[in-house]
Order: structure tokens, then sequence, then C-alpha cells
């Protein structure tokens, strides 16, 4: 379940759009082995850990190029 509610994630990302493309990257690379930059608690999914490490401002979203 999420901790966070979603308006306080896309006042971080700005818009729903790059809150999913930030969350799902993020959930891939947590999949992949990346270490968490929150404390987790046991059962944690990934896709809810990358949610709260955007709303706590741990992850950014930007544009490469």
């Amino acid at each position: 379940m999420i901790e966070v509610p979603i308006e306080d994630m896309l006042e971080k990302t700005g818009s729903i759009f790059k809150l999913v493309m930030l969350a799902a990257k993020r959930t891939s690379e947590l999949n992949e082995g990346y270490k968490p930059q929150v404390e987790v608690t046991k059962n944690k999914k990934n896709a809810a850990i990358a949610l709260k490490e955007i709303a706590l401002g741990k992850i950014k979203f930007t544009l490469n190029g």
C-alpha cells in the first residue's frame, strides 16, 4: 500500500506522466539490485519503495539531452 498521497508525489515531479516514468525506471533499478535510498521494512515491494523515494525527494526526474 502506498503510504504517501499521490498529490505529494505530483508536486515533486510536476506531472502524472513524469511520476509514472520515474517510478517505473526506479522500480526496474531496484529489481536489478540497486540499493534503496530509504529505510525499508521487510515485505515491501519495489514499486512501493520507489514511490516512497520519490515522495521524499530522494529520486528526481531529469531529461537527458
